[in-house]
């Protein structure tokens, strides 16, 4: 399994929600570039970048930016927050961004997303799906910055994309992210079962290494951790055995 850092930008600035709240943001004393050659140096092979104005507004608010670490080519960059056109997911991926990642489009344009994987291929292409669990245990789909919440289950989602050579996914439990509150391995164990073919990456909850291998016996490709990395709560021994380029 493969430990995916993750930057979360807001204005501009490397930041960590709790639970997707906005008023709920911990800010960091660190730029983006900066973060990004922190984990390079560790041995990242990718980093996954949330323009969080884009997820909220509907359109990259921190383009510069995330451009500007793209043409440094240091680290594979995946790339999410506000994508919701053919022509702003074109322009990213010609501008270096290695992969590109779909939110809220996945659940509310199927149509046009399974489009999108046919004209730039499955591997250009993550489809992101944040949950919340309904009172009848089912993971439940949310939108627009985790702000509203559909009743599209995670299975009939996943399951929408099959046909169109779905490689690619991101799934969040958005109680557990940024609570440091251990990742759902359930949820990835469940999701491995019924998508055994999923290349399927965990979000949501990483706090210590003993966490990683959990969720690396549930055979997922990666886990993506954000606060845990940027407080330091690993050694570098703890994690070399995630990084591929340690």
């Amino acid at each position: 399994m493969l430990l995916i850092p993750a930057i979360d930008l807001r204005e501009g600035r490397c930041v960590r929600l709790l639970q997707g709240n906005f008023a709920a943001e911990t800010r960091y004393d660190v730029e983006p570039h900066e973060l990004l050659t922190r984990y390079r140096e560790l041995g990242a092979q990718w980093l996954h970048l949330v323009d969080l104005d884009g997820a909220r507004e509907g359109t990259p608010a921190n383009r510069s930016i995330i451009l500007a670490l793209a043409t440094q080519r240091a680290v594979n960059l995946q790339v999410g927050g506000g994508l919701r056109d053919s022509a702003t997911i074109d322009s990213f991926l010609h501008a270096g961004v290695d992969r590109v990642v779909i939110g809220s489009a996945a659940v509310t344009k199927p149509d046009q997303v399974g489009m999108w994987l046919r004209r730039f291929g499955r591997d250009a292409i993550t489809l992101a799906f944040d949950i919340r669990f309904d009172d009848d245990a089912v993971p439940r789909c949310t939108t627009h910055g985790w702000q509203l919440q559909t009743a599209l289950s995670l299975w009939q989602a996943v399951d929408t994309y099959r046909a169109e050579g779905l490689r690619h996914v991101l799934c969040t439990d958005v109680a557990r992210d940024g609570a440091m509150s251990g990742p759902n391995v359930e949820l990835y164990r469940e999701a491995m079962r019924r998508f055994p073919d999923i290349e399927w990456q965990a979000s949501g909850g990483v706090r210590a290494a003993a966490d990683l291998h959990a969720l690396a016996a549930t055979g997922v490709t990666a886990a993506v951790s954000g606060r845990a990395l940027l407080e330091e709560r690993f050694t570098i021994e703890e994690l070399t055995p995630f990084l591929r380029n340690a």
